[in-house]
């Protein structure tokens, strides 16, 4: 589904990434962890389109999307949460959600505004309720929901949880789990390592703009190792 091979980016002369590899499969939920500053919000610019990489491959279902305007990045079928939510503040719940919706694949079990309101009950209380007054849990929810509106068949979720109180992180991570059964394949950035553990199928690692290690869940969990050089965990 998502192919990244060789990724280069730069921020003028800084180099933030350096031959970044690493795949997404159809309906395979894969993370990519590491510490603050260590290219992970870079990765995911760099396959939107948003921070354009310098070199290598970046390829979705086949295509080589790498020098695409970011908003024909989406229209293939990638829908982004970023980190920050960046809803529109000055929309309400419904005119966010419709504000990008679309069906441009064709899916067979579209996204609408009672499927949304089916996976975050919470929302459909909400619908006239401005962006700007929203708690950070509930317009995290807007942002997930937003994104599925679009239809995407690779969701990417940057600092999925980032923020949250325990109970809405939960709401996130259960609504990350049937959309998994559902077949949706997904890539998220997030430090919760265990709830990643639990929810993902592959993980991989960047440290300093490299993939340093990567494997499946429980290959992570028999080396403790890795998690406390790589992800500060003792």
């Amino acid at each position: 589904m998502l192919e990244l091979d060789g990724v280069e980016t730069r921020y003028g002369l800084s180099q933030a990434l350096f031959g970044v590899a690493l795949t997404v499969g159809r309906g395979e939920v894969v993370t990519l962890m590491g510490r603050n500053g260590m290219g992970k919000t870079t990765t995911v610019r760099s396959i939107m389109g948003l921070t354009p990489a310098d070199a290598g491959s970046i390829r979705f279902d086949g295509r080589e999307i790498r020098g695409l305007a970011s908003f024909r990045v989406a229209q293939l079928g990638i829908g982004l949460v970023p980190e920050g939510r960046q809803i529109f503040p000055n929309l309400n719940v419904k005119e966010n959600l419709v504000a990008t919706a679309s069906d441009r694949t064709g899916s067979p079990n579209p996204w609408t505004l009672e499927r949304i309101y089916a996976l975050f009950p919470q929302l459909a209380g909400l619908q006239g309720r401005m962006g700007i007054q929203l708690s950070g849990g509930e317009q995290q929810m807007l942002a997930v929901g937003r994104a599925l509106m679009t239809n995407p068949r690779l969701l990417i979720l940057d600092e999925a949880t980032e923020g949250l109180a325990p109970l809405i992180r939960e709401e996130i991570w259960r609504c990350l789990l049937q959309l998994k059964a559902e077949g949706l394949s997904i890539l998220i950035v997030d430090k919760n390592v265990e709830a990643l553990l639990r929810i993902a199928d592959r993980h991989y690692i960047i440290e300093r703009g490299r993939i340093v290690w990567n494997g499946t869940s429980a290959e992570l969990t028999a080396a403790p190792d890795i998690q406390h050089r790589y992800l500060g965990l003792s």
